[in-house]
């Protein structure tokens, strides 16, 4: 059994990890003339792109503030859950089997490490 010095360090990695990925990078990026032109490559509006950064920094927000309730954290991770599946879905339609369709799959990772550690320092996996 790991010791739950090593499940918050895991926990805190990978939770940094999605907030920065997640959270910062898409605030401070997302009006880029790159970020636009990945959105439309896809076959996406602009506008959902706008949608999809408000509700990724709102997310990464609730995973990392520690006083936010279990439950809503839970569907911040439900969340980015569907965002990486989905993403590399898009990605493997639009541009077939390449390191971008299988980026996302590597934050899903990331993700359910962070999830399975959250779960074990509050006990109720």
């Amino acid at each position: 059994m790991a010791s739950t010095k090593a499940i918050r360090i895991t926990f805190w990695t990978t939770t940094i990890l999605i907030f920065i990925m997640e959270g910062l990078i898409p605030a401070f990026t997302s009006q880029t003339e790159l970020a636009k032109e990945g959105i439309r490559h896809l076959g996406y509006p602009e506008y959902f792109g706008n949608a999809l950064v408000v509700f990724k920094v709102l997310g990464a927000l609730v995973l990392i503030i520690p006083l936010i309730p279990k439950r809503v954290k839970e569907w911040a991770y439900a969340g980015f859950a569907f965002n990486f599946t989905f993403a590399s879905i898009s990605h493997f339609y639009i541009d077939g089997i390449d390191f971008q369709s299988f980026f996302p799959l590597i934050f899903l990772g990331i993700l359910v490490t962070s999830y399975l550690s959250f779960h074990k320092l509050n006990h109720t996996a």
